[in-house]
């Protein structure tokens, strides 16, 4: 977020960007929840980001602004209540948009339906954390796969937040042929890596260290919903 929001810093712009391409799916869902039409939602969010990069606006989110994720939905709320009916005029495709959004892949994983009982904050707050959790999931098999350890990422994967279906360490030891006590720790391990990882991911969101524990607090209660 430092990196981000430092206009100064010969590498903010591709730090913005990697930000935006990492979290635009929650601000889709929130706009979504706003908006009947996908395609005005999808030309609303694309204008934003255009509009974000092009201005530079994240040079203002400097440390002592908080959190990416407050800061991300202030600035499309503001941009939404300035610059609505202007967004819906542009023509769709008609410039080079500034980052790629796979809105094809976005529509197939929120739900926004009323009936959900979530308001359009908390859907972006759910879809922030979901977007989080599989980004630290992807990177921790990525950094398995690295060490030709895919197949024990695989196994013990479900272990990190408890969603094994049942599957035991036993079960495990025999496919990956270890023992259960050798099984057990790599578990272990595999949580407390997960752990890093999160606060690492957490940590390019906020102004500090002091507001990771915070975020992670927040990260548990919005998955609640």
């Amino acid at each position: 977020m430092i990196a981000a929001g430092n206009h100064v810093h010969e590498d903010s712009i591709q730090a913005l960007e990697k930000l935006c391409q990492a979290y635009w799916p929650p601000l889709y869902a929130y706009v979504r929840r706003r908006v009947d039409d996908s395609h005005e939602a999808q030309d609303l969010t694309q204008a934003f980001f255009e509009r974000l990069l092009e201005k530079h606006y994240l040079a203002d989110a400097s440390a002592d602004r908080g959190r990416f994720r407050a800061f991300l939905i202030t600035a499309f709320k503001h941009f939404l209540s300035k610059e609505w009916d202007k967004a819906k005029a542009l023509k769709r495709g008609g410039g080079r948009p500034p980052i790629s959004l796979d809105f094809a892949s976005a529509d197939s994983q929120i739900c926004i339906e009323p009936a959900s009982g979530l308001t359009a904050e908390q859907l972006y707050d759910k879809h922030w954390a979901i977007t989080m959790l599989t980004r630290v999931m992807e990177s921790l098999e990525a950094e398995f796969s690295a060490k030709d350890k895919a197949d024990h990422f695989a196994e013990l994967k479900g272990f990190i937040l408890g969603d094994h279906a049942g599957t035991t360490y036993a079960q495990v030891a025999n496919r990956l042929n270890m023992t259960e006590a050798a099984a057990k720790k790599a578990g272990s391990r595999l949580r407390r890596r997960y752990r890093e990882r999160l606060r690492e991911e957490i940590c390019q969101t906020v102004s500090g260290p002091e507001e990771i524990e915070d975020e992670m607090r927040n990260l548990l209660a919005v998955l609640e919903l």
